[in-house]
């Protein structure tokens, strides 16, 4: 049995969309659950006249993840090790092979989790397409690694009930971190919760998929303002899971990424400096090393960009992309100077 489970925060206006794209699934769930949480709109009722099961959460102060922990509480009492749960996000709506490609993934018992590989949605105008180019890379870099990720992302993911009690009970014994100290599936105190549970399934000795045919749609972000939002959330929570969990076989990688992120940002901020001096001492000029390296950028922001059409292409030889670049660097800059100085954290 697969169980689908969508916890959602006024998502009235998405969520028919979420539960069309289940009841469309080449393999359809045999339940869905919506988790209305601390909702001020009609997302319960939408749901229930979608004819599916209506779970509110009662009390909850803890987000997505407080959410998820009491309907798996109750969830999980009553599922067998074979039977999967899938967790997907209410702005997010699952192309029609998900779940069939995820049950393939999952017949291999060392894959913990399977993940989706998402596209963004319509919208947001410039800084909506500069996400939808964004994932479009992303897309394409996860099938160039055959399905390897290093996280199982939020959007949507299936994974085994047997799973997710080992996790709680890890979390339970202490050999997981569980920063309320009560247990459960998710850790309530972590701002990006996704990328906890990752390192939770890979500590456990388990492997995490996002495979090619794992396509989902997902909301982007309509403003540079939210965009920040969501990426010093993302950024900042990825910093300090690595942090909970220390220097492990499973976290090096990861704190790898972070170094060369730092490191990034650096060489960022020296080489707009250098442009900076340049134009203001005269000494402008066009050097053809420097040539040679932009038209590799130049290649690079096209090719990367095949999924997308010609259409896409093309006006990236612009190398427009470089005011989210630019944008990003200061996110991971403030992103790492909150977590130093442990400012408090803004979900």
């Amino acid at each position: 049995m697969l169980v689908a489970v969508i916890p959602a925060h006024n998502e009235a206006a998405g969520i028919g969309a979420a539960i069309q794209g289940l009841r469309q699934q080449s393999t359809p769930p045999d339940h869905i659950v919506v988790v209305p949480d601390n909702c001020t709109d009609d997302t319960a009722a939408v749901a229930a006249d979608l004819g599916v099961d209506v779970w509110p959460t009662t009390g909850n102060t803890a987000k997505k993840a407080g959410a998820l922990n009491q309907v798996l509480a109750v969830m999980l009492n009553e599922l067998d090790d074979d039977d999967l749960v899938l967790v997907q996000d209410a702005d997010s709506a699952l192309d029609a092979a998900f779940i069939i490609t995820a049950l393939r993934a999952l017949a291999s018992p060392r894959i913990g989790a399977v993940g989706g590989v998402f596209r963004g949605s319509g919208g947001g105008g410039f800084v909506g397409h500069l996400q939808r180019n964004e994932y479009a890379r992303y897309g394409r870099d996860v099938r160039r690694l055959d399905g390897r990720c290093l996280v199982v992302t939020g959007t949507a993911a299936v994974m085994r009930a047997a799973v997710l009690r080992e996790i709680s009970r890890a979390r339970e014994r202490g050999a997981l971190p569980s920063g309320d100290g009560h247990g459960g599936v998710y850790d309530t105190t972590v701002l990006t919760e996704d990328n906890e549970l990752t390192f939770a399934i890979k500590h456990l000795g388990y492997e995490v998929l996002s495979p090619a045919g794992c396509t989902l749609v997902t909301e982007v972000m309509p403003s540079w303002t939210e965009l920040w939002r969501q990426r010093l959330r993302w950024k900042r929570g990825a910093v300090e899971n690595c942090v909970q969990y220390g220097l492990t076989r499973v976290t090096w990688p990861y704190w790898g990424r972070q170094l060369l992120t730092m490191v990034g940002c650096v060489v960022t901020y020296l080489y707009l400096a250098t442009i900076v001096v340049a134009v203001v001492t005269g000494q402008w000029g066009l050097q053809p090393f420097w040539l040679c390296v932009t038209a590799i950028f130049v290649v690079e922001r096209i090719v990367t960009l095949r999924d997308r059409g010609w259409r896409y292409m093309l006006p990236a030889a612009l190398m427009y992309e470089l005011l989210l670049d630019v944008f990003l660097q200061l996110v991971h800059t403030k992103a790492y100077f909150d977590a130093l100085t442990r400012r408090q954290r803004a979900w």
